[in-house]
């Protein structure tokens, strides 16, 4: 801050390096694409490197899907009781299309796709969800939501306003809701791996690989009390990915509530991540950034395409990047000494010139 008071803007370098190529194929992207990554945490851009040379190694990459899309802002409002929140709730859905318009009519690219509520007592909750092309969507999804507010409060008198966020979106918060309903790009990425290149590449097996799975992502998450989430790290991944992008980093909280699959496959091994509530995009705040820029043009992100295929790309991306640092980091975790060992030899080291056969942390 400057002595009158006025707020000073300065940069927090965090080191970046690009890792890859990682091979996808899918509804999104079919082809070999480096990723960036930035991050204290050193000993991921070796890890994920392990997992994008396997990406290489196995039919057709990386299968990675995107199954769904949508951003939420809930809102809520006071009512005299839950009986009018129902009579009024009934009316709302039936005018559905009629919300639609309101939307359309006060945005380019958000469109209304659905609606979820909740009443308790005198508070009438209502998630609103939209498409939000090429932008993550935040201020976009909040925009519409208080246009949606005005218009719904002069069409039902009876409804008071409370506020323009309910936490039912949820933003930046782990909740059920969100794993349920999801919230920004849903992606599943998966691979049969066979068992040379697990035994060769991973000094493990399909077996250890999905015992450890079991007893440490499904079994001690749930001891753990987990909330819709059952995976070793993805937080890691999704925050170096993050910050190359300009995306909001808080939304990591969200964006690593996903679940890992490693199962047994004729004697190979599957091995899958599902990240319901993946939320990047192309454009917005953040995205003015000279590196950033610069990122998002070598990902590919800046070709002219239909609005929100950018970001479809750039989520792909994301979650390809995720599925190689977790594998790398659960065969690691399968034997004994691999994982500190790594750290000791990356860490350590002066530049952190590292061996991409060593792996990351948790």
């Amino acid at each position: 801050m400057t002595e009158n008071g006025a707020m000073s803007e300065s940069v927090a370098a965090v080191p970046m390096r690009w890792v890859g190529p990682i091979r996808i194929s899918g509804n999104v992207l079919s082809g070999e694409q480096e990723v960036p990554l930035a991050t204290y945490e050193s000993p991921l851009w070796p890890s994920v490197g392990r997992g994008a040379r396997i990406s290489r190694l196995v039919d057709g990459g990386i299968a990675t899907t995107l199954v769904s899309e949508r951003m939420s802002r809930s809102v809520y409002f006071e009512t005299d009781g839950a009986g009018v929140s129902v009579r009024t709730l009934a009316e709302i859905t039936g005018a559905f299309a009629e919300l639609q318009d309101v939307v359309a009519a006060s945005s380019r690219f958000a469109q209304l796709i659905d609606l979820h509520s909740e009443i308790a007592g005198r508070l009438l909750f209502l998630r609103f969800e939209f498409l939000t092309g090429d932008a993550s969507g935040h201020n976009m999804a909040t925009l519409a939501a208080e246009r949606l507010m005005s218009h719904l409060m002069a069409t039902w008198p009876q409804l008071r306003y409370g506020s323009i966020s309910g936490n039912y979106c949820s933003d930046k918060k782990a909740t059920a809701v969100n794993g349920i309903l999801g919230r920004g790009k849903h992606v599943v990425t998966e691979a049969l791996i066979p068992r040379a290149i697990v035994e060769k590449r991973l000094r493990s097996t399909p077996e250890q690989i999905a015992r450890l799975n079991t007893n440490k992502n499904l079994v001690g998450t749930i001891l753990a009390g987990g909330l819709r989430s059952a995976n070793a790290h993805y937080a890691n991944m999704l925050l170096g990915f993050y910050l190359a992008t300009g995306q909001d980093a808080a939304n990591i909280v969200e964006g690593s509530q996903g679940i890992t699959q490693a199962e047994v496959d004729g004697g190979d091994l599957y091995f899958s991540c599902t990240l319901p509530n993946l939320i990047v995009g192309t454009v917005g705040n953040g995205k003015g950034l000279p590196f950033v820029e610069e990122n998002l043009q070598r990902l590919g992100c800046r070709e002219e395409r239909a609005p929100g295929e950018n970001a479809h790309r750039l989520a792909a991306l994301c979650a390809a990047s995720v599925w190689c640092g977790e594998l790398s980091l659960l065969a690691a975790q399968t034997n004994p000494g691999e994982l500190m060992a790594a750290h000791v030899a990356i860490e350590r080291s002066a530049g952190h010139n590292a061996d991409l056969n060593t792996s990351n942390q948790e």
